[in-house]
């Protein structure tokens, strides 16, 4: 395995691990904000983390940064001038930097968005889910649709030209005519880039727990189907499993980074980074808990640091790269994992034969149907056990 850490794109992700209250189908590492954190005391530990991972990237330009949570939106303007004060004095951004902030259309009090634009953040992504007041009731959301709608407007008239939202479908009680009418929604406020996944119930939440009343499969497959033909009908185009854009420069190019197995730093409490080195490709992740993070081990400690074995790397490359509607150019295989391309070269030719990957000598991407049966296909990359 021969790796050039240099030649792989590099992102940064920061974690702000608070919530104004857990939703009940929520399994990211968020926590309900009792009182008032201390937001400087979190700027400053997050640099103290990235300063921690700095000797790994020396040289090596920053193509984006996306700040993720919880409620990133609940974190003062002043501690955010703060973090990228820091930021620019450790890292390279490349001048085109995409950096996204992730926004509850209810806790969005605390900056105007031009501030935010000011700052250095272009991107928006607003958690809307949804635009009807009993669906957000029924996922446990704080905002309304009157909230949602205005946060939107208000991202736009502030001069937000790369602006995301994210709804789901497939919601407790839900009807076809229910989950069309949210995408009409964001077409009439004419958001150039929608995140549009259906809701799954995980492990350890509320709706694990209590289950809600769902729609049926049948149901399920006639809204994602008639779904997905609204939203090219409005000329959007689907380049991820749950991504839309309006064009090629509305694509979320961090994102985009994780498909392609790029590398990106990790900040924040709960937060998972990727990094290549010349000894190998590596894994890990930062203690969950905020009040463990805001320690000296807890920023500079490493949880669950681990080497992608080589025979796992294929089902690593795959789950990500497969992700993308187009897939990925053809030698990204080796130059994100240093292996020949014979490794992978019998497995996708089995599945060109079955239909399910596409015969092109140019990229490594599914057919319309292997898209469809995408678990499938990552099925075949899996290691073998012994």
């Amino acid at each position: 395995m021969v790796l050039q850490p240099a030649n792989v794109p590099l992102a940064l992700y920061i974690h702000v691990p608070w919530c104004v209250k857990k939703c009940p189908y929520c399994d990211f590492n968020s926590h309900t904000l009792n009182g008032q954190a201390d937001f400087a005391a979190y700027a400053d530990a997050l640099l103290q983390d990235l300063d921690s991972q700095l000797p790994w990237v020396q040289g090596r330009v920053v193509s984006s940064i996306f700040i993720g949570g919880g409620t990133p939106s609940l974190m003062p303007i002043a501690a955010y001038a703060r973090l990228f004060d820091g930021i620019a004095k450790r890292l390279r951004l490349s001048d085109d930097c995409e950096i996204t902030l992730e926004a509850n259309p209810a806790t969005v009090e605390h900056a105007p968005f031009a501030e935010y634009l000011n700052l250095g953040i272009n991107r928006l992504s607003l958690g809307v889910q949804s635009f009807a007041s009993d669906k957000l009731q029924a996922l446990g959301r704080i905002h309304s649709r009157v909230q949602a709608i205005a946060a939107v407007k208000a991202a736009q008239d502030a001069g937000f030209s790369r602006l995301n939202i994210d709804l789901m479908h497939g919601l407790p009680q839900q009807t076809l005519a229910d989950a069309l009418a949210d995408l009409q929604q964001a077409f009439d406020l004419r958001v150039p880039h929608i995140s549009w996944y259906q809701l799954t119930i995980e492990p350890n939440t509320v709706f694990y727990r209590t289950p809600p009343t769902l729609p049926d499969d049948d149901a399920l497959d006639e809204i994602g189907e008639q779904g997905a033909a609204l939203l090219q009908a409005h000329g959007l185009m689907q380049y991820e499993v749950s991504a839309w854009a309006q064009t090629s420069d509305q694509q979320c190019h961090h994102n985009l980074n994780y498909w392609q197995f790029g590398d990106y730093l990790a900040i924040g409490a709960g937060a998972h980074a990727k990094i290549t080195t010349p000894d190998g490709i590596f894994r890990f992740s930062k203690t969950r808990l905020p009040k463990d993070y805001l320690t000296p081990h807890g920023t500079q400690g490493k949880v669950g640091w681990q080497r992608i074995d080589e025979d796992a790397l294929a089902f690593e490359f795959m789950l990500n790269a497969l992700r993308l509607k187009n897939g990925v150019p053809r030698d990204l295989w080796q130059a994100r994992t240093g292996l020949a391309f014979d490794t992978i070269a019998p497995t996708l030719a089995r599945l060109i034969a079955q239909g399910l990957m596409a015969d092109d000598r140019a990229r490594i991407r599914c057919t319309d149907t292997g898209f469809l049966f995408l678990n499938r296909v990552l099925g075949e990359f899996l290691p073998e056990t012994a």
